[in-house]
């Protein structure tokens, strides 16, 4: 999608063009990408957030924030949305970066958006939390979301299982898991791990 590299067979399109007929800006524009190891910039947590729309008012980084299920820690800080995070982001947790990284990314309202691990350093509590804004945030949209945590991905239309570079399995969680098969064995691990 962001064009690190060119498909060997088939076509990409955007709002149905070719994505190698747009410029690199114009796909970057149309995409909101949260990351498994997230960037702040130094400056205030309000200032990385609206990064992401340079032009939002404050009740929209404030809904952005909620709906990543930042704000509920940020209004606990001694300075809320005005408190510093440091160089890279330094003075907050992994999990925090990666809520502002998700508030920031929501707050683009991106064409596509894609997430890769983007909730692996949050509590289940959190992950939750964020799930449930998750299905208004991506209503209409075209998302990708790679995960390992399988609770992240049950609602998705269509689960690629992917092994070695390949896809083994696809469909539904319903119709994965009656399957039988690699997801299946993965899902019922990973739920009596955490039951």
């Amino acid at each position: 999608m962001c064009r690190f590299y060119e498909p060997k067979r088939g076509v990409i399109r955007i709002g149905g063009r070719d994505y190698t007929e747009l410029s690199l800006h114009a796909i970057q524009s149309r995409l909101g990408v949260v990351l498994q190891s997230p960037h702040l910039f130094s400056g205030t947590i309000r200032e990385n957030i609206r990064y992401g729309r340079p032009d939002a008012t404050e009740e929209e980084i404030v809904a952005a924030a909620k709906l990543a299920g930042a704000h509920d820690f940020i209004v606990t800080l001694e300075h809320g949305y005005d408190e510093e995070v440091g160089e890279g982001g330094v003075l907050l947790s992994v999990g925090q970066k990666q809520l502002i990284s998700l508030a920031r990314a929501i707050l683009a309202r991106p064409e596509i958006f894609i997430m890769d691990e983007a909730t692996s350093s949050v509590d289940t509590l959190t992950e939750s939390l964020i799930q449930r804004g998750m299905e208004e945030l991506l209503r209409g949209r075209t998302s990708f979301i790679i995960a390992h945590r399988l609770s992240t991905i049950k609602r998705a239309d269509r689960i690629l299982v992917i092994e070695g570079g390949r896809i083994v399995e696809m469909g539904t969680h319903e119709e994965l898991l009656r399957a039988g098969g690699r997801y299946y064995r993965l899902y019922t691990r990973q739920f009596r791990r955490s039951g």
